[in-house]
């Protein structure tokens, strides 16, 4: 049994049912009805249009549960006649479906978790086992996300932002249980450019496969953090940095900037530089300048003022760094690493334990430490 292949046609087969009047709860029983019985049959009797044969079967499932219920007998006049077997139709419903698993009416982790569900093709389990969640809660969740989105209609366009948010949202988690959630969002991704040409979607897949190419290298066997500076550049993968570079160009010669289009541009500068020395941080500041007019973002702000240091000098970067919130996260740790380029170890290291402290996660806080360990060390008179 293909089981990429199930994932793959899942999105289409629920978008063909949402399109001929199933509301989205029941749509998704209905293909997941579907599919274990794919599961079950396809090995002995294989279908020869796979597609079309999960659809006959999903919608067979859905109209067996609406007659079966008397609350919903105005929507079973509605869909009573039942489409005789035959090819899935042509129009593909998989946009269609992005756009209503990241409905603005969706909290961002609910969006997630229905986007992975609906249109990733993942069980509960495997979700929740990716964001280190009972099952129970992530079965609650996803329930909720499709009760919310159970009576959106497809007759307008969707934000391709929100999507595209979302998909990124799936990407920063990375890895965790038995799914690959980076792996899965470049997947996600490259359906969503193939039935959308838009050069912010091209952006976004450019990014994640950019960043994709450096993942072997961020961490040692140890599992500590290694900079990007420190990284192993003749392992990242080569091949992933030509696509995302050759995915990138021809987005932004259309001219129709956006954020993701500009930080894939900023990834790609540092994928090509073959030392972190030769990287040229005078176009990556002015890329960050393009962001900071596209968003007006602290974070990216926060980013370039590191640019900036290592662009002008870091006494520039510590002048772009004062007029920061300094509760931003990161602000402290970028503080130290500015003040030690600066010479100020002293400062350096009491600002790398500080930030140590703030750190969101074990391995960024364990790197931090160990950064005022060796400042205070190289302190001490030998």
């Amino acid at each position: 049994m293909d089981g990429a292949l199930l994932r793959g046609l899942t999105p289409g087969v629920l978008g063909i049912l949402v399109r001929r009047g199933a509301d989205f709860a029941a749509a998704e029983d209905a293909v997941q009805d579907a599919l274990l019985e794919a599961v079950r049959v396809w090995p002995a009797d294989p279908p020869k249009d796979p597609k079309a044969w999960l659809v006959t079967v999903a919608w067979r499932r859905f109209l067996d549960a609406a007659r079966s219920d008397t609350a919903r007998r105005r929507r079973e006049d509605r869909v009573d006649e039942e489409p005789g077997p035959g090819p899935a139709p042509a129009v593909d419903d998989t946009l269609q479906l992005y756009f209503l698993c990241a409905h603005p009416s969706l909290s961002p982790s609910s969006a997630v978790a229905l986007t992975l569900r609906a249109v990733g093709g993942l069980t509960t389990r495997q979700i929740a086992g990716a964001y280190l969640v009972p099952e129970a809660t992530m079965a609650q969740r996803i329930s909720r996300a499709k009760r919310t989105v159970s009576d959106v209609r497809f007759d307008r366009p969707g934000d391709v932002a929100t999507v595209l948010r979302v998909l990124y949202l799936v990407f920063n988690e990375g890895y965790s249980g038995d799914v690959d959630l980076a792996a899965e969002a470049i997947r996600l991704t490259r359906g969503l450019a193939g039935s959308i040409d838009h050069p912010e979607v091209a952006g976004l897949l450019a990014l994640m496969l950019l960043h994709h190419a450096r993942r072997a290298t961020r961490t040692a066997p140890d599992g500590s953090l290694i900079p990007l500076a420190e990284q192993d550049r003749g392992r990242w993968d080569t091949a992933l940095i030509a696509e995302g570079i050759a995915i990138l160009h021809p987005a932004l010669a259309r001219d129709r900037l956006g954020e993701f289009q500009a930080q894939a541009a900023i990834a790609a500068l540092h994928a090509d530089a073959p030392t972190a020395g030769e990287t040229d941080w005078v176009q990556i500041v002015e890329w960050y300048d393009e962001l900071v007019r596209l968003t007006d973002s602290p974070v990216v702000r926060l980013n370039r003022a590191v640019a900036v240091g290592e662009a002008d000098g870091p006494r520039a970067g510590l002048a772009a760094l004062a007029v920061l919130d300094a509760s931003l996260p990161r602000h402290t740790a970028v503080a130290a690493y500015l003040h030690e380029r600066d010479g100020d170890l002293t400062t350096a290291a009491r600002l790398y334990a500080e930030a140590a402290h703030q750190a969101p996660n074990l391995a960024e806080r364990d790197h931090l430490t160990r950064q005022a360990a060796r400042l205070n060390s190289a302190r001490r008179p030998g």
